[in-house]
């Protein structure tokens, strides 16, 4: 070959191989981009209801202080949300009960608010009806066992008024179940803790296993006739918070027939975040409770002081990229299948990885998924529909119950 031409040839080539590269990024693109318009995307753990009571926040208005609000779940084409209600752990008693019921009230009202926008939900139905409506399927789910006050009656009230799963501890163990976060105090569920899963069950609520023990997850599994869920952990293979779920609970959790949705925190995804944070909890738990004692009357000002210490503390840690929480799919996917997991973000309650800031971020996700390799329909199952799966299931074991009566 004359010499002349080889690097003209060279030419050539790269020339024709360019628009193919870009041509693929692009084709990766829109399949993503289909996929998310076609899934029904449900993110199963979202604390914007303290924002809605403490702060008089409306949905329908776009903040950048949070994560969560109605332009920006459109955006990232979020189709259903389980809004937490979550009262905290030094709150017990018919105070929790009664900040429970502001909370839940605050979240019934942004539906009556903008019922063109968003939808409450109780059923797997209703979040397929918004679906095919345009608008948005509120949910909810119950944080800390403490809230029904060792009480069933108050857990079938939170039930009626839409509640349809609740987490069996927070970060303190209840009178019935052992937290993962404090000292075991009844290896695990008491007797009464196993007829509150036994009443979920018959109810038609979702037992959710976020926070509590390893031996409360077990017996949870053991006792349950319905699967149960993980509304927002991560995995302990890169990360040891107990807060997270070990291999040996996957497995466990998906032979249930149950579901991990991922949490975006970065304190459950990175152990390098993990490591670092706990070197300043001790001075980060002190002046988080100075404000609380600070600002006790004026909620509005407490929770702006909260969110500019979280800023501050958060300078202090390593960043972390948000394709972590690809990689903790991924885990579970390798271990047990892409039927198990799905996503629990703890939006406006964590913080969030670089890139994962907020609800309009969302689609990268599906993006990356499809750039590892995954199938349209794995694909669907991880954004929502396992979480359906399972909740259609509950609901079965529900019906299954009364009829059995």
């Amino acid at each position: 070959m004359p010499r002349l031409l080889l690097p003209a040839l060279l030419l050539f080539l790269m020339a024709s191989l360019l628009p193919l590269h870009a041509r693929n990024g692009k084709d990766l693109k829109e399949r993503a981009q289909r996929l998310q318009r076609e899934a029904i995307v449900v993110d199963t753990h979202a604390d914007t209801p303290q924002r809605m009571l403490d702060e008089d926040f409306d949905l329908d208005h776009r903040d950048p202080e949070g994560s969560i609000d109605i332009p920006r779940m459109q955006e990232g084409g979020l189709n259903a949300t389980f809004q937490s209600i979550w009262v905290n752990v030094k709150t017990q008693g018919a105070p929790a009960a009664e900040r429970a019921l502001k909370l839940i009230d605050a979240v019934r009202e942004q539906a009556r608010r903008h019922p063109d926008k968003l939808m409450l939900a109780t059923a797997v139905a209703d979040i397929s009806r918004a679906k095919r409506q345009g608008r948005i399927a509120l949910l909810m789910g119950l944080e800390g066992g403490h809230i029904i006050d060792n009480d069933l009656r108050l857990l079938r009230i939170y039930h009626a008024l839409g509640v349809r799963y609740m987490t069996l501890t927070h970060g303190k163990n209840t009178d019935w179940a052992d937290s993962s976060t404090d000292t075991p105090a009844h290896d695990g569920l008491t007797e009464f803790g196993k007829a509150v899963v036994r009443e979920m069950n018959r109810i038609g609520m979702m037992v959710d296993i976020s926070h509590v023990s390893d031996k409360t997850f077990y017996d949870a599994i053991a006792v349950s006739q319905a699967p149960v869920i993980a509304s927002h952990s991560s995995c302990r293979a890169f990360n040891d918070h107990p807060r997270n779920m070990s291999d040996d609970m996957i497995r466990a959790l998906a032979k249930n027939g149950g579901v991990i949705q991922i949490n975006f925190h970065a304190g459950f995804l990175n152990q390098k975040f993990l490591d670092e944070s706990r070197k300043h909890s001790e001075e980060f738990s002190k002046r988080r409770a100075e404000i609380e004692t600070r600002y006790a009357a004026d909620s509005k000002k407490r929770a702006e002081e909260m969110r500019r210490l979280d800023l501050e503390n958060r300078r202090l840690l390593p960043r972390v990229p948000w394709t972590d929480i690809v990689d903790h799919i991924d885990h579970v996917v390798k271990l047990v299948g892409a039927d198990y997991v799905g996503l629990g973000s703890d939006f406006d309650g964590a913080d969030m990885p670089d890139g994962m800031e907020d609800a309009s971020r969302l689609p990268q996700l599906t993006e990356e998924l499809l750039r590892r390799g995954y199938s349209d329909s794995d694909v669907k199952k991880i954004l929502g529909g396992n979480l359906l799966r399972v909740m259609s299931k509950v609901q079965e074991v529900a019906a299954r119950e009364r009829s059995a009566r």
